[in-house]
């Protein structure tokens, strides 16, 4: 639960914040009567991300065959590590320049009477992060092998979108400078961690099509310390990948990746 939390609030924070920019910056030109078109872009981002989403459920179930849907499986794993470290790393330096750009091309709109584009800009903020959103819960559901609580998960993704709400709304009416910088900061680590887990489970995977060779099957067992399927170790399991008897390659990838990119993390914090 607290993976989805995380996650949704990360994406519903960057996706409602830039909207509600987008709605400050048309009060400051005095154009709010635009405002609808920014609401029905919101709108359409939403169907459109329940619409991918549910498409994508529907291929992924199209996989009978087991290997097939390993590869699959371990094919989203790679690639929402991937988006994952990305965001963590890289994507709080665009935050500024985002934010700029979005003014700029609003301005342009509304001197140009560009209907369009206000809907257009609103649609793709909501749907980018929509479609994140759906790759990371994916991920997280075929990496913890059917255990993956859909009730859980919900609870989660929705409490993580309503507060995502709530504080860019805060921001928003506050006059007060938000210290966005440690939240992302601490938010982006975590986020690093959770992708160092699926990265460890895309391995379990490809193993499992047998695409990486099985190096020492079991390097230790620790589960009579904390068991992986427990109650404490399947929620370390379910967030960070935790696994109380790994496999000597996924202890090594899960290890150079955690201290290649939180080095990378660490850096890039230093020079903002």
């Amino acid at each position: 639960m607290l993976a989805s939390f995380l996650i949704t609030l990360r994406e519903g924070l960057e996706a409602f914040l830039l909207v509600g920019i987008a709605l400050s910056y048309l009060a400051k030109l005095n154009a709010r009567h635009y405002n609808k078109y920014i609401y029905l872009g919101v709108f359409v981002g939403l169907v459109l991300s329940l619409a991918v989403a549910v498409v994508f459920q529907v291929v992924v179930d199209q996989f009978s065959n087991e290997l097939y849907r390993n590869y699959l499986m371990a094919g989203i794993l790679l690639f929402a590590t991937v988006v994952l470290t990305y965001m963590a790393i890289w994507m709080q330096k665009q935050a500024k320049n985002q934010v700029a750009q979005v003014q700029r091309e609003l301005t342009e709109m509304v001197s140009t009477g560009n209907l369009f584009g206000l809907v257009f800009l609103s649609t793709l903020a909501v749907l980018r992060e929509g479609f994140e959103t759906i790759l990371f819960f994916s991920a997280l559901m075929y990496s913890n092998f059917g255990e993956f609580s859909t009730q859980d998960a919900l609870i989660g993704a929705v409490s993580g979108l309503v507060l995502s709400i709530v504080l860019v709304w805060m921001m928003l009416k506050s006059t007060r400078n938000v210290p966005l910088r440690s939240f992302f900061r601490w938010t982006s680590l975590l986020i690093i961690i959770i992708a160092a887990g699926l990265l460890s489970s895309a391995v379990n995977m490809l193993q499992a099509a047998h695409v990486l060779p099985i190096v020492h099957a079991q390097l230790f067992d620790i589960s009579h310390i904390l068991d992986d399927r427990g109650v404490f170790g399947t929620f370390l399991r379910a967030l960070f990948g935790y696994n109380s008897s790994p496999g000597l390659l996924q202890l090594v990838v899960w290890g150079g990746y955690m201290l290649t990119f939180i080095f990378f993390w660490n850096r890039g914090y230093k020079q903002t």
